[in-house]
């Protein structure tokens, strides 16, 4: 019994003690004044007041709607109170009023400063509705014994409300646009306003959805606001409820805006990203047959190539408004997505090197055998479908404006990148001098093209690798094959073809933790940067994938290298690595709030700002240090 009693008061320091106050009872409500701490760290104790509401009893949220009053504390001085974290609300309605409330049991942290002593007062007051309302306060004293507080679980642990990752506008009939969100995430959603003179608090919010995103139909109560903020919950089909914290911007740009002159100098720079580089063999390729031709042959020639950008893009652009139509988040490089298409792709890249080191003869499939100047044809659809893994400057936004357009000029967006991107090859075609000064072909041709060809094989490795990260060593297995069989086959294309179609039912993407190569970073969510910015820390976010030359070589040349990571670690700055190598709805709608089209893109957040700063598409340490400093 002496060693139980010893045992005891030896473990009585560490039980966790109550930090409670007196209860205040009615008929309609129990409610105390709690703490997360049983003693005051440098004058400050996390408070809350803790309701445990009756049935059919409410009290209001912060804006309560058409009636009634939030809840509210104070206290003597020197205690300041600071002021009331309120959760996710609920809309109440009784003969023509629209209420936003809370009920049953609820915790509202609040922070009390300049503490002094063990015991803090807190004089609260509050409004308690069924079909009548009281109103009620009471005078709450809690002591701070020291020590753990069992209350300290009652306080919410992440944020109720989380900041919203999609892009909000509210038009002037208040139709509230929310983009990058499909019909298949949403099946209610309701807003709930931070001023209650903003909306009819009453009227119904229908909800319908767009190639962009969901459309919740407001009835403003007045002019249409420069900005709507408020809190708006989104429940999933199978009744998941996530609450996102929003602040509307602007309406995207009209379809008059010159949109297509970002696309035209988006894709005439994409011609330098580090994604078109192998198809740069083939250019030089073809650039090498024009020399010391007419200038006839030499114009069919750059036609023809653009003809095949032109093609191949407007096949993209449509695929691209098609699947949105459908309600289907599709962006920039959204097909390097699927590892069938990778494959096919890997394969597609692997004959045009075997055909440039002259192992067999390109031969144009179907249609492409009848259409003038074949293998430049073939040399523009090659580069879109190589170009597409790569975001170039101004060429996220313009395809994000696409995206936000009606269909025709959306294509016509499209077309402007795709004329970028072959404006080199026409000028050349345009200006007679500048074809005059290409070298005439010869025996060195032969050389140079079995060179030109270890880029194309340096491409089809890389897609390998990609295939890897996304269904594994089967069909990194499965690709080998079908590499062999082609070079094998090459007189007897029908049997790659048959094997192909054999094959490809079998690439399919297997779950992956996300690849998280730059040291300390941590996955990205929304719910994890909701709490790093609660915490008051500064956040790099890394949107990157596999696919994307441009996004490797940022990381190894700027993002991974010592003076940034060092930075990073002299300014407690948190990484966080969101993955698109495949399909992920949270960093799709960080795209679509960011207004791009694709990745990489790079956020970061300074402590006690709510926007953040979008660095450029490609990096250097000098970037991201002044972008930190600032």
């Amino acid at each position: 019994m002496r060693f139980l009693l010893l045992l005891v008061l030896l473990l009585l320091p560490r039980l966790a003690l109550a930090a409670s106050s007196t209860v205040y009872s009615s008929p309609r409500d129990e409610v105390r004044l709690i703490s997360a701490s049983n003693d005051a760290q440098n004058g400050t104790v996390k408070l809350a007041l803790d309701f445990t509401l009756k049935p059919g009893w409410h009290i209001y949220w912060r804006d309560p709607g058409d009636a009634g009053f939030p809840p509210s504390v104070s206290a003597e001085a020197p205690v300041t109170l600071g002021p009331i974290a309120f959760p996710a609300p609920e809309f109440f309605s009784q003969a023509g009023v629209g209420a936003y409330v809370l009920s049953g049991h609820v915790v509202l942290p609040f922070t009390s400063s300049h503490v002094s002593g063990n015991q803090v007062s807190v004089q609260a007051r509050w409004l308690v509705c069924s079909n009548q309302c009281v109103p009620e306060q009471a005078h709450f004293t809690l002591n701070l014994t020291g020590g753990p507080a069992a209350e300290a679980g009652l306080f919410p642990a992440t944020p109720s409300i989380v900041p919203s990752p999609y892009a909000a506008h509210l038009a002037a009939d208040g139709t509230l646009s929310l983009t990058g969100v499909t019909a298949t995430q949403v099946k209610a959603a309701r807003f709930f306003p931070d001023s209650a003179t903003v909306l009819v608090n009453d009227a119904p919010q229908p909800l319908s959805f767009s190639a962009q995103g969901v459309q919740l139909h407001l009835k403003l109560a007045g002019k249409p606001p420069a900005a709507l903020s408020g809190v708006l919950e989104l429940t999933d089909p199978s009744g998941q409820t996530q609450a996102l914290r929003l602040t509307t911007t602007p309406a995207p740009p009209a379809a008059h805006a010159p949109w297509w002159l970002l696309a035209l100098a988006g894709g005439l720079i994409l011609n330098l990203m580090p994604c078109v580089f192998p198809v740069l063999a083939m250019k030089a390729v073809a650039f090498a047959r024009m020399g010391g031709a007419a200038h006839g042959h030499i114009r069919r020639e750059a036609l023809g190539y653009t003809a095949g950008v032109l093609v191949s893009m407007a096949a993209l652009g449509g695929m691209l408004l098609g699947l949105r139509a459908a309600g289907i988040s599709a962006f920039w490089g959204f097909q390097f997505q699927s590892p069938v298409f990778v494959a096919l792709a890997a394969w597609v890249i692997l004959a045009a090197g075997l055909s440039l080191a002259g192992l067999f003869h390109l031969s144009m499939p179907g249609f492409i055998g009848r259409v003038p100047a074949q293998h430049s044809f073939l040399t523009g659809l090659l580069a879109v479908l190589v170009a597409t893994p790569c975001t170039a400057p101004f060429m996220g936004a313009a395809i994000a404006a696409a995206l936000a357009l009606p269909p025709l000029p959306a294509m016509g967006l499209f077309l402007a990148l795709g004329l970028g991107l072959a404006l080199p090859i026409l000028m050349i075609a345009a200006v007679p001098h500048l074809a005059a000064a290409l070298p005439r072909p010869g025996r060195w041709m032969m050389l140079v093209q079995k060179l030109l060809a270890v880029p194309m094989f340096a491409t089809f490795v890389w897609l390998g690798w990609v295939l890897f990260q996304q269904a594994g060593a089967p069909a990194l297995a499965l690709l080998a094959l079908g590499a062999l069989t082609l070079g094998l086959a090459l007189p007897r294309r029908p049997v790659f073809v048959l094997l192909v179609l054999v094959l490809l039912p079998f690439f399919h993407a297997v779950p992956a933790r996300p690849a998280l190569t730059l040291p300390g970073a941590q996955p990205y969510s929304a719910s994890e940067l909701a709490a790093l910015r609660a915490q008051g820390r500064p956040v790099f976010i890394d949107l990157t994938a596999a696919w994307c030359i441009t996004c490797q070589v940022n990381e190894r040349s700027t993002l991974a290298t010592a003076p940034v990571q060092r930075l990073f670690k002299d300014k407690n700055v948190a990484v966080l690595v969101g993955d698109w190598t495949d399909r992920s709805p949270a960093i799709t709608a960080l795209l679509a709030a960011n207004h791009r089209a694709g990745v990489p893109l790079y956020l970061y957040y300074p402590p006690g700002q709510e926007s953040a700063k979008v660095l450029p598409q490609i990096l250097t340490p000098g970037i991201v240090a002044t972008a930190i400093s600032r």
